[in-house]
């Protein structure tokens, strides 16, 4: 029996799809009901051990999606609540019920802000409490597979996953240009590293099949497009004319820490702010040095992926 933790959200969900495809047995733990899989949910959290302990039961394979993501979550200490000792609790968990196999979703975040394609074996050098969280929780991880040589850890690194559903800021980016209101930041020349939802869920469960011992993985769906060609595939896939109208960086900025400003004063989350304008700007390029020796092949090429998410967000609507 395989077991999804924080298996009802965006990735969880389409990765149970797959499973169920291939009549794989599965159970999600997550503090939501599944939507789409009421049937094999069942009530875990990783901040209270007690209730994992129940949830796991009878478990011998465990693919952990959960995790406080979001950019600029407060208190800040959520971020190492769920992310590092909800990491803690699990292992702590798996050792009591012989649970030897583990998949972590980790983050490209643990790397922070890179100036050029950077492999697993990159510099961590995380910029925010997300990375900083997500790499700490892989040190849990490495030091429960290391107590036992029998333990098998796959710890998967993916850049920005995007896909039908979500609500990130790939999305934002769609429905921005989708609007006819999108205007480009900076000179656009900064490649971006994407994952498509589908493709990275396949590799999870393509993960649940390696043998012992510590593996780790980014993953990325290449080419890595210019921020100024992604905007062309969208426009593409949406029949639409690309807009020239530029922004310079540094307005963007002062614009950005306006709404800080606004954000602290008036206590609402606002979608823009001066860290989701430098991160637009930045460049975010990966690469895996080692996902080919694995033999997995991504089942949708970026392109498609992109297609795929425009077609239901946006043209099908």
């Amino acid at each position: 029996m395989l077991a999804i933790i924080g298996g009802s959200g965006f990735i969880g969900t389409r990765l149970a799809n797959q499973l169920s495809a291939s009549s794989i047995d599965f159970k999600i733990i997550d503090i939501n009901k599944s939507n789409s899989y009421p049937d094999n949910w069942i009530y875990g959290d990783v901040t209270k051990p007690d209730t994992l302990l129940t949830a796991l039961s009878g478990v011998n394979k465990i693919i952990n999606l959960a995790a406080e993501h979001k950019d600029n979550v407060h208190p800040v200490s959520l971020y190492y609540d769920v992310n590092v000792n909800g990491a803690k609790n699990i292992c702590e968990t798996a050792e009591k019920l012989n649970i030897n196999h583990i998949i972590f979703t980790s983050s490209v975040a643990i790397y922070g802000f890179v100036e050029e394609d950077t492999g697993e074996d990159g510099k961590v050098c995380p910029f925010n409490d997300y990375g900083k969280s997500k790499f700490q929780a892989e040190q849990v991880f490495d030091h429960w597979q290391k107590e036992d040589s029998k333990r098998t850890l796959v710890t998967v690194r993916p850049t920005v996953v995007f896909g039908e559903g979500n609500r990130g800021n790939v999305y934002n980016l769609f429905r921005q240009i989708a609007s006819g209101k999108f205007l480009m930041l900076g000179s656009g020349n900064n490649r971006k590293s994407m994952a498509y939802v589908e493709n990275i869920a396949s590799f999870l469960k393509f993960g649940t099949g390696f043998e012992t011992g510590r593996h780790v993985f980014n993953y990325i769906d290449k080419p890595d497009f210019t921020m100024n060609v992604l905007t062309g595939v969208i426009c593409s896939s949406l029949n639409k004319k690309i807009n020239n109208v530029r922004i310079p960086y540094s307005i963007g900025m002062l614009g950005g820490y306006c709404f800080d400003i606004l954000a602290r004063v008036t206590g609402k989350e606002f979608p823009i702010s001066s860290i989701r304008i430098k991160k637009f700007c930045a460049v975010s390029q990966f690469k895996s040095n080692s996902i080919e020796r694995t033999g997995f092949r991504a089942p949708v090429s970026l392109e498609e992926g992109i297609a795929n998410t425009v077609r239901y967000e946006f043209l099908n609507k």
